[in-house]
């Protein structure tokens, strides 16, 4: 499956494909496009961009919803890493 991104990698959109190759689609194949490209005209699974199908929610970063939402959050490791993550892509002061 493909995997969509805006460019400029950061935390969170370099996390989440190491995620997404090791724990949800070991076939996975990425892009990275325009930070103003619309989720909607592209095909693919689309993250950690404006109206993606996998960005921040409820004080979660990407990677923390991509947890979720593929059944990983009963590994503690991971758990923790998201906790890193959402610190390190969304500082405390910012939320």
């Amino acid at each position: 499956m493909r995997w969509i991104t805006r460019r400029n990698l950061h935390i969170d959109r370099t996390s989440c494909p190491w995620l997404i190759r090791r724990f949800i689609d070991p076939d996975a194949m990425f892009a990275f496009v325009a930070p103003d490209a619309d989720p909607a005209t592209l095909d693919g699974h689309t993250f950690d961009m404006r109206g993606a199908e996998y960005g921040h929610a409820e004080g979660q970063c990407t990677f923390q919803v991509m947890l979720g939402r593929h059944g990983l959050t009963g590994d503690a490791a991971l758990v923790e890493m998201g906790r890193i993550i959402l610190d390190a892509d969304v500082p405390p002061s910012r939320t």
